[in-house]
């Protein structure tokens, strides 16, 4: 599998997977990045099947119709997504890419459609979950109960699996869910009125 994570303009993660054989390819979250990502799809001569939106929020989705329309992709959201999509997802879906299969795990918290993808051993969070931090609940369209069952979720996952953010806002551009339950501190033990409260305290 190929893999790269990319950051051009600002603090925005994109990233490319791409099955090596079949040269079939899919970017997370354009964003502002989108210069250097038709840079590496034309080096790698990759074939630019789907552009995968973590969430709706613009600095994630800039950069999607200029793709798409330069590769003739299909742009691929949640369902409960608002932004202009041509395949909707939900919950435990798969999206193939030659041999590679990638699940959508369905997080709401930051917003409603928000996802994570994982892929072999990488999860790309978008902004659920960053290194050393967790997305905004105070937000429209954020819930702080969906955000704590979703985080729960993650936590569950193998420690070894590494962890990919929408932002780079941490010390690392990555970790793994092992490092995360250790160090971040949003992921540390609490109820749902303890993490409610500890959400809303400044």
């Amino acid at each position: 599998m190929f893999f790269k994570q990319i950051k051009y303009r600002g603090d925005n993660f994109s990233y490319i997977i791409a099955d090596a054989a079949s040269k079939e390819a899919a970017v997370v979250d354009p964003s502002f990045n989108v210069d250097a990502i038709i840079a590496v799809l034309k080096d790698q001569n990759f074939k630019l099947k789907y552009i995968i939106n973590t969430h709706g929020h613009a600095d994630h989705t800039a950069g999607n119709e200029e793709l798409k329309s330069a590769f003739n992709s299909k742009i691929v959201a949640h369902k409960l997504s608002h932004v202009n999509h041509d395949i909707s997802v939900i919950d435990g879906d798969r999206i193939r890419l030659g041999a590679i299969s990638i699940e959508i795990i369905h997080t709401p918290g930051h917003t409603s459609d928000g996802i994570c993808l994982l892929a072999d051993d990488k999860l790309l969070t978008g902004d659920t979950l960053f290194v050393g931090e967790c997305g905004r609940t105070d937000l429209p369209g954020s819930n702080v109960n969906d955000m704590y069952v979703s985080l729960q979720r993650i936590a569950k996952l193998n420690d070894n699996i590494e962890v990919y953010p929408g932002h780079d806002y941490g010390p690392f551009p990555n970790s793994t869910i092992g490092r995360e339950k250790q160090t971040n501190y949003t992921l540390q033990p609490r109820t749902l009125q303890e993490f409610i409260q500890f959400m809303q305290t400044p």
